[in-house]
Formats: structure tokens, sequence, C-alpha cells
């Protein structure tokens, strides 16, 4: 089985188990593979929960592609990416977040996943923001607050499981985002 095979299937087991602390051996015999092959593919049991985030992270910036290339307004494609992205949150998010500390960390096994947690995800946020109507020289200032805003309320709602509160300054973030620059 190929490294893609394998990480799409340990991806659809997360998304229906959970991440846990199950042992990659486990993992293996879920997904129908031994523990050697995700140990050569992946190098450990942190290596694949780091592939995992990864592919979970390129999920949501093809999403919030595709919903860029639709004719919805803007506040309607953000909504939508919203809803998307805490429904996955409530999955991946713990796993993101506690490898999100292991990169802060400089851990081996994050050295990948440190690059994409921030700066793939700035240039489609910047055009977005443009396509808004933010200024292009405000637009990156822009895309890293909403950036860390967003990370924020969904670490908000992995503690307080508010996703009525968090969905509404999402939305106040929303309507925030759309006010002009000043």
């Amino acid at each position: 089985m190929s490294r893609e095979a394998l990480l799409a299937d340990a991806v659809e087991h997360f998304a229906k188990n959970g991440i846990g602390d199950a042992s990659l051996r486990s993992i293996a015999t879920s997904i129908g593979t031994s523990h050697r092959m995700l140990i050569y593919h992946f190098g450990s049991r942190d290596g694949l929960l780091a592939e995992v985030v990864r592919a979970v992270e390129q999920q949501q910036r093809d999403l919030l592609a595709t919903l860029t290339e639709t004719d919805l307004p803007i506040a309607e494609q953000a909504e939508e990416f919203w809803r998307r992205v805490t429904e996955a949150t409530l999955i991946y998010g713990p796993l993101f977040f506690e490898l999100s500390a292991h990169a802060m960390q400089g851990l081996p096994h994050t050295e990948a996943l440190k690059a994409d947690l921030i700066n793939v995800w700035l240039p489609p946020l910047v055009d977005l923001c443009i396509r808004a109507g933010i200024a292009p020289d405000d637009a990156p200032s822009y895309a890293r607050l909403g950036l860390a805003a967003s990370r924020g309320l969904l670490f908000d709602l992995l503690l307080t499981g508010d996703r009525a509160g968090v969905d509404e300054a999402s939305a106040l973030l929303n309507r925030l985002f759309s006010l002009p620059a000043q």
C-alpha cells in the first residue's frame, strides 16, 4: 500500500474513531496494514499523527479554494468554511493543538508540519481579504489576524464546548473584516 493510501486510511480511521491514545499497532490493524509499514512511511506514531494533521489542514485549504471558486457571496463562503472547519476541529483539534505545541518546542516529528501551520495559509487568506475589499497593503495583516483569531476560537470551542458562543464570535469577526480599513 502506498504512503498516500495509508495516510488517507489513517485520516478516515481517526475521523471515525477519534485520536485517543491508540498505539501504532492498533492503528495499523484498523487500517489493514502492519505497524512496520507505518514506521517505514512515517517513522513513528508521532510522525503519522503529524502527517494526519498536515493532510487535514490541506483538506481545509482545498475546501477554502473550492468555496472561493463558487458564486456564493464571500460572507456565505466564510460561514460555510467555518461550519466545516469546526466539524473537523471537533475530531482533529486536540491533535492539532498538541502537535502545534510540539512544533513550538522544535520536536523532530513536527519539522514538516511546522512549515504548514501558518505560512501556507497566508497566501489564500490574503487573496480572500483582497476579494472582500480589504486594501492589498492591509490584507496580509488581516489574513494573519483572521487565522490567529479563528484558531483561538477553535481552541475555545474545544475547551468550553460552547459552539453557539464560538459561532457568534466568528460571525462578529467576519463582520469586523467587512468594515473598511481605517
